[in-house]
């Protein structure tokens, strides 16, 4: 079976390239890209991962992380011990904000 759905395949692509189908599409003539870390994923969630970094859209929890990331930066860099508890209760805000959002995001997938 497998064998003529690839040959039905096959001829729809030469039908397609014979109407010029496939000249001026994005890409054209560059290698694919690298997709190898994609193979013991789900197809569904990697193509969702895919669509959304060609979008430019990304999940609430990197955003969150970055956050988290320069608030730790910024409690190392503080010596009043006012600000380091201001920017600790940041902190703290922060990860579980993160933690939420990686949970609901897993809880999605599943």
């Amino acid at each position: 079976m497998f064998g003529s759905l690839g040959k039905l395949v096959e001829r729809q692509i030469k039908k397609a390239q014979a109407e010029g189908q496939l000249e001026g599409l994005e890409g054209e003539g560059q290698p694919l890209p690298d997709r190898s870390s994609e193979a013991q994923t789900d197809p569904a969630v990697a193509a969702g991962h895919r669509i959304m970094a060609q979008a430019g859209v990304l999940p609430e929890e990197f955003s969150i992380k970055k956050e988290l990331d320069a608030a730790r930066k910024t409690y190392a860099s503080q010596s009043d011990a006012d600000e380091r508890k201001v920017t600790m209760a940041k902190i703290a805000e922060l990860e579980m904000r993160y933690n939420m959002a990686r949970d609901a995001r897993r809880a999605f997938i599943r």
